[in-house]
């Protein structure tokens, strides 16, 4: 396979923010970016599971790119899902529509292993397809995000069968069945790690890892359970694309703000619960930080999200490691038209190279 071109990342607005160079705007991508409250994405998507769309690269690589054309966001991102691994080698797992990722034959014991066996490039060479037709279309300052769900999120879905508001099945097995658990979260990681790896082999430059509801767990049980599963996926992307910087995010995670950044990645993604400011008190001044607009405030109209997107800024204080984003993904029902206005508010709120000031970030 020939390898996708260099790039001169120091032109890149989003990947001078992510490695700790001052950008010339501060960049910004959204969560979701490319989704239902598009109306050009609902025409080419058509019906069916997601998963039908994904596996169409030619559709799936015309939906990715609906957003940069619209918005003039700083980075792709690409249209996926953190289940299609699991779908590829064949678990049993489907995103059902208004429900989300659905398993008819929930992970229940040792024998689903299985069910779980590796995620080699030949089986997601859809998904590589999609990868390489983006990568050639987009414009090299608006890179290619690839993204994975981290094990404890994907290991939930596969183990409760369903979206869940308590996960009870999924700290059952956890805490009476260890040995167990770890085995699964291992296997997640590595399918994790085969998964992005295809899309930063193909031309994606940066990544995202989800951890999506790490936040239903105490730190205890996130250092013992997770924590060394997520940590594993960064070193070992680090050490095969080291210039590809990773984002961590997850909502509700406050609480495990330290950890999760000790896991390993150049970015923390914040959801709008946890505060910029206070993020780089607790973790360092030369933290790059992902986030973070209330998703909601963007329903309530263009003022209001424009004045949310300005207290971000605020937050941030002018440090030039930000990506701004919102703090989870666009809500189905929000306006394109706000959406392109915050893009613009954001952009003209650095005109020019952003100021290392007191928060010169050590790439």
């Amino acid at each position: 396979m020939t390898e996708p071109a260099a790039h001169d990342s120091g032109s890149v607005p989003f990947l001078d923010a992510a490695l700790g160079r001052s950008p010339r705007h501060t960049p910004v991508w959204f969560m979701r970016q490319a989704g239902r409250h598009l109306p050009e994405y609902r025409a080419v998507r058509g019906p069916g599971s997601i998963l039908d769309a994904i596996a169409r690269p030619d559709d799936a690589a015309a939906i990715t790119l609906q957003p940069v054309h619209r918005y003039g966001v700083d980075a792709a991102v690409l249209y996926s899902d953190i289940v299609v691994p699991a779908h590829a080698v064949g678990f049993g797992i489907d995103v059902a529509p208004g429900t989300g990722p659905v398993a008819e034959q929930p992970f229940r014991s040792a024998d689903d292993l299985e069910r779980l066996p590796e995620l080699t490039p030949e089986r997601v060479e859809h998904v590589a397809e999609t990868v390489r037709i983006v990568a050639r279309e987009l414009d090299p300052v608006v890179p290619l995000l690839a993204f994975a769900g981290a094990p404890f999120t994907v290991g939930s879905y596969l183990i409760e069968g369903a979206p869940s508001r308590n996960w009870r099945h999924t700290k059952a097995l956890m805490h009476s069945e260890p040995e167990l658990w770890h085995r699964l979260m291992a296997r997640l990681a590595d399918s994790a790690v085969a998964f992005i790896d295809v899309q930063l082999s193909n031309g994606a430059r940066a990544f995202q890892l989800f951890d999506s509801w790490a936040g239903a767990l105490s730190a205890v049980d996130y250092r013992r359970f997770v924590a060394p599963h997520s940590t594993s996926v960064f070193e070992r992307l680090a050490e095969r694309h080291p210039d590809a910087p990773g984002i961590h995010f997850g909502i509700g995670c406050d609480h495990l703000l330290e950890d999760m950044a000790a896991c390993g990645p150049r970015v923390i993604g914040l959801d709008w619960r946890t505060g910029i400011a206070d993020a780089r008190r607790r973790l360092g001044s030369d933290t790059v930080v992902q986030g973070n607009l209330d998703p909601a405030l963007v329903l309530a109209g263009r003022e209001v999200a424009l004045a949310g997107a300005q207290a971000v800024l605020d937050d941030n204080g002018g440090h030039p490691g930000h990506i701004f984003n919102l703090g989870h993904g666009v809500l189905p029902d929000s306006d394109p038209e706000v959406l392109a206005a915050v893009v613009d508010r954001v952009h003209q709120g650095s005109d020019g190279p952003v100021s290392a000031g007191d928060g010169t970030i050590s790439s």
